[in-house]
């Protein structure tokens, strides 16, 4: 089976931090966001997982070699392709054509949940979807009495379904969507001035491809500061009993307050940290609290009570107490 994530967007609701790294290569509890997302998926992928295609902007050679690595480390192959303008997720995934082909999971790489995404593969296909107060922002389905999908809809302005899709979905012929994306494109076939993926699965559902739903126990978005913050919270919460703490870390007269996550030669002097609290690798935390924040790696963090806070990548803050918001490279001192 091969995974296909889009992930072109330009993160502007996570700025500062994504001016110099691409959102779903935020760390979550240690790991980049899409990191956590592929292991979910490959682990509960009884088969083997021989491809993960990720659409990309340009986001340069550097980001597209870590991309390439997280495929390798699971065994599969990585490819890139690109999506040069922004015209829809239906699109993106229509950009990795080469790719959909045969068993085909698509994965949106701002989201990270929490389900058994254990499934039946001859089923025509799956889409993940969670109840939601508001439908008006999500495409949402709706279910014949046999449990199958009747109808997709893009962001109804009038309710007519609570069951919004998560960004999850299941082909087992995916040669058929890319037939669809193609109509859709070719025939100028947008919604909201977009082409969009719903599109493409109602024309499928039309020609009789039928699709089952699964159920997410928990949707964690990673769109901005204050979802990243709860996402880190959640991860660690759930694998608290993983072994988080680095154990080359360097801990001196310090009290780490679990959940935590403390990453390779970082060292923590003289502070408390946690709970809920990641810090990167080759970062150092001196003479500081810090809670419910994420620090990312080599950067360095003294004299600070720090809450609800993000520091980059290479940042440096010395202050006081603070709720932070600094992107890479930053070079803070409060007196």
């Amino acid at each position: 089976m091969k995974i296909i994530i889009p992930m072109a967007g330009r993160g502007t609701r996570l700025r500062p931090h994504t001016l110099t790294v691409p959102k779903p290569l935020i760390p979550v509890a240690g790991k980049p966001i899409i990191q956590r997302l592929v292991e979910s998926l490959a682990s509960a992928y009884e088969g083997k997982i021989e491809e993960i295609a990720f659409i990309v902007g340009d986001f340069g050679p550097d980001v597209e070699k870590e991309l390439i690595q997280i495929a390798e480390r699971l065994g599969a192959k990585g490819r890139i392709y690109h999506q040069e303008k922004a015209l829809g997720v239906g699109h993106a995934i229509y950009c990795a054509g080469k790719s959909l082909s045969g068993k085909c999971m698509i994965a949106f790489a701002d989201t990270l949940f929490k389900a058994d995404f254990k499934f039946d593969a001859s089923e025509d296909g799956f889409i993940w979807v969670q109840q939601v107060k508001d439908p008006s922002s999500f495409g949402v389905v709706k279910l014949d009495e046999a449990g199958y999908v009747s109808a997709f809809i893009e962001k109804p302005s009038t309710p007519v379904s609570n069951l919004a899709i998560v960004g999850l979905y299941y082909f087992r012929q995916g040669e058929n969507l890319l037939a669809k994306l193609k109509h859709i494109i070719e025939h100028d076939i947008r919604e909201k001035n977009e082409f969009q993926l719903t599109t493409a699965l109602e024309l499928l559902k039309n020609e009789g491809v039928r699709f089952r739903t699964g159920e997410i126990e928990e949707w964690l978005d990673c769109g901005n500061k204050d979802a990243i913050l709860h996402s880190n919270e959640r991860m660690l919460e759930i694998h608290r009993d993983n072994g988080l703490v680095s154990g080359n870390a360097l801990i001196e007269n310090s009290v780490i307050i679990p959940p935590c996550f403390v990453g390779e030669n970082a060292v923590i002097r003289n502070a408390v940290i946690g709970p809920y609290v990641s810090v990167g690798h080759n970062s150092t935390v001196e003479n500081t609290v810090i809670t419910n924040s994420i620090i990312q790696n080599k950067s360095q963090i003294k004299n600070a009570v720090l809450d609800y806070s993000m520091v980059g990548n290479s940042s440096r803050y010395v202050g006081s107490r603070d709720e932070l918001n600094l992107g890479d490279f930053s070079n803070f001192s409060k007196r």
